[in-house]
C-alpha cells in the first residue's frame, strides 16, 4: 500500500493506492451518512459489494453508464434524491465508478448544501490513474465538454486495482490514454512504458497508478485552481483529443486523449518545437495502443477548439509533446491548426476512419 498526501491551501485529499485498499479504508467511510452514486454496469458487476459495505438500504443514486449522463438531467437526478434521503450538509458522497461518475458526483457534492464530504472510488483504469484526483468537477453543456463545473476536491481517493479484472480491452486503451499522457509529462514512466509494452497485470497497473497520480498531485499542488500555466501540462493531447471526441462520439475518452497526442505531436514536429527523435518514439508507443485514423472531416472537427477553455487571444492553444518529459504551450491561428490537422490526417489515410 503506498500513500499520496496532496495538501493546498484548501485542504488535504489523502490517496491511498494499492490491492486492499478498498477493504482497508472503505468501511470507516461506510460508518458516515453516505449517499453513492455510481453507473448501471459498475452496480450490475459490484452491487453485492456495496450492499455488504454499506448496507441493504444504503442511499444511492444509479446514473446511465457514459459520457451522455454529464449533464444537468443527472445532476438534478442526485441532488433530488440527496434531498429526498434526507443527506445533512456533514454527509460524504461517494463516486463508486469512472470518470464519468466522479465528475458528476464530485459537481454534486460541491453543491449540496455549499459543499459537502466528498469520496472517490475509482472503478476504471482512466480514473484510477487520473480523474479521482485534482478535483475538477463537471458536466457537458451545450454541446462542450465540461463547460459547467467547480474545483472541488476529494478528501479521499481510495484506488484499489481489484476493480481492474472486470475491464474491457477498449477500458484499458482508455486508462492508457492517460498513461502515456504522464509518460509525456516524466521520463521515468516513459522509460517503463517503452520498456514493458505489453506488461498489462495487476502489479503493473498498481504502479502505474501510484506514479501518474503521483505525477499529477506534485503539479496540482503548485497550480490547484489552474491560474498559473502549470496545471496546463496534464492537458497535453487534450486539446485536439477533445475536438475529435465531440465531433466523431465513437470513441472513448483515452482513446481521443491518444489520438489528440499523436496529431499535437505532428503539429510539434511541423514546427520543430521539440526533438524530433522523442516525439517519434512518442508516437511510435501510441501506435502500439491503437491505430491512428484518418478523418474525413478534420478542419470541421477542428472547428470545436474553438471553445476550448485554454485558447487565448484568438488563437488554438495546444499543449503539446515537446521532449523527453516535457510539454510546450503552442498558440495557432485556426486556420493554421485545421490545416495542421488536415496534413496529418492526409498522411495518415488508408488508414481506419472514426
Amino acid at each position: 500500500m503506498r500513500e499520496i498526501k496532496l495538501e493546498t491551501a484548501y485542504g488535504t485529499c489523502a490517496v491511498h493506492c494499492g490491492r486492499g485498499a478498498f477493504e482497508k479504508y472503505v468501511p470507516e467511510i461506510a460508518a458516515r451518512q453516505c449517499f453513492v452514486v455510481t453507473d448501471r454496469d459498475v452496480f450490475a458487476y459490484y452491487r453485492h459489494l456495496l450492499w455488504q459495505t454499506f448496507g441493504d438500504d444504503f442511499s444511492v443514486y444509479i446514473m446511465p453508464a457514459g459520457e451522455s449522463s454529464k449533464n444537468f438531467t443527472t445532476l438534478k437526478g442526485i441532488l433530488s434524491e440527496m434531498l429526498k434521503s434526507g443527506m445533512r450538509r456533514d454527509c460524504t458522497v461517494v463516486a463508486f465508478g469512472g470518470g464519468v461518475v466522479g465528475d458528476v458526483a464530485g459537481l454534486a457534492a460541491s453543491l449540496y448544501m455549499r459543499g459537502s464530504r466528498f469520496v472517490q472510488i475509482p472503478t476504471t483504469l482512466l480514473s484510477q490513474v487520473d480523474s479521482c484526483v485534482g478535483g475538477k468537477t463537471s458536466i457537458d453543456f451545450g454541446g462542450i465538454k465540461n463547460l459547467v463545473g467547480t474545483f472541488y476536491r476529494p478528501e479521499a481517493a481510495i484506488v484499489d486495482p481489484r476493480f481492474l479484472s472486470t475491464l474491457t480491452d477498449r477500458d484499458i486503451r482508455c486508462g492508457l490514454g492517460e498513461i502515456i499522457k504522464c509518460a509525456s509529462l516524466d521520463a521515468g514512466i516513459f522509460k517503463i512504458l517503452e520498456e514493458n509494452p505489453d506488461r498489462q497485470d495487476g502489479d503493473f497497473w498498481e504502479d502505474m497508478a501510484f506514479r501518474c497520480l503521483k505525477l499529477k498531485a506534485d503539479i496540482v499542488r503548485e497550480d490547484e485552481f489552474d491560474l498559473k500555466g502549470i496545471r496546463k501540462a496534464l492537458n497535453t493531447g487534450h486539446t485536439t483529443g477533445h475536438a475529435f471526441e465531440e465531433y466523431y462520439r465513437k470513441k472513448t475518452h483515452g482513446e481521443y486523449v491518444l489520438i489528440g497526442m499523436y496529431y499535437e505531436a505532428y503539429i510539434a514536429e511541423k514546427l520543430n518545437t521539440g526533438d524530433k527523435n522523442y516525439l517519434e518514439r512518442l508516437k511510435n508507443l501510441i501506435l502500439k495502443v491503437i491505430k491512428i485514423p484518418s478523418f474525413a472531416d478534420a478542419e470541421e472537427a477542428a472547428r470545436l477548439a474553438l471553445s476550448d477553455k485554454k485558447n487565448s487571444d484568438g488563437n488554438i492553444t495546444l499543449i503539446a509533446p515537446a521532449y523527453e518529459g516535457e510539454c510546450r504551450e503552442i498558440k495557432l491561428p485556426f486556420e493554421r491548426y485545421a490545416q495542421f490537422l488536415r496534413e496529418c490526417s492526409d498522411s495518415l489515410k488508408g488508414t481506419r476512419g472514426a
